[in-house]
């Protein structure tokens, strides 16, 4: 089975750009949680921050080639791993057919109330698995 692929597509801002005319590096993990919101909206379906489960544990960017201003860009979500209490996003940013920028990102099932990872349940990991083609 193959991957299921999350899209989000973004038209850069001029604010966004940086001195050299480029999409700052710092503007690429902010679309990335952008584009993350339907796998929060798994855990959370009405994203409510008074019941928010989840928790960044890292996150890595690596830039392949400049993003610009002025021509659409495609950010693509995947699940690429599901353990039993964390899992990880991997995504890319596309422009005119070429992948920006890639980015993982760990994310914990997580307690609040009591500071501490929780399993993710088997229907959410099922879920997750439709992002990756695991199940």
């Amino acid at each position: 089975m193959s991957k299921t692929l999350l899209t989000l597509d973004i038209s850069p801002r001029f604010n966004e750009t940086d001195g050299l005319g480029h999409i700052n590096n710092t503007v690429i993990p902010v679309w990335f949680e952008a584009a993350r919101e339907p796998v929060f909206a798994i855990f959370n379906p009405e994203l409510d921050l008074n019941a928010w489960n989840l928790i960044v544990a890292g996150f890595s960017v690596s830039f392949a080639t400049p993003t610009h201003y002025g021509k659409p860009v495609t950010v693509k979500t995947w699940i690429s791993r599901i353990g039993n209490s964390s899992f990880e996003v991997t995504q890319q940013s596309w422009q005119e057919n070429k992948m920006t920028a890639e980015g993982k990102t760990t994310l914990v099932h997580f307690d609040y109330a009591i500071d501490k990872s929780q399993p993710i349940p088997t229907d959410i990991k099922q879920l997750l698995g439709l992002l990756n083609g695991l199940v």
